[in-house]
């Protein structure tokens, strides 16, 4: 998936994915798309309750080799 901007969260626990997922987020114009990796198993619930919540579309979400890759459009 073609993508905007690309953040490694790998290594930071819960609530820091989120919270640097955000401020990534906010550097970004809308319809753009971030690439955002992740360690942390939590991620996984946390980062479609922060799509719910911001209204910012996950567009997808997967698992290579333990970690965790999500594409969030900016809304």
């Amino acid at each position: 998936m073609n993508f905007d901007k690309e953040f490694d969260a790998s290594g930071l626990s819960c609530p820091l994915p989120i919270l640097k997922t955000k401020k990534a987020l906010a550097d970004m114009a809308s319809g753009q798309v971030l690439k955002m990796i992740a360690t942390d198993c939590g991620s996984v619930k946390d980062m479609q309750a922060f799509a719910d919540q911001t209204g910012n579309p996950l567009l997808s979400q997967s698992e290579e080799g333990g970690k965790y890759i999500f594409f969030m459009k900016k809304k």
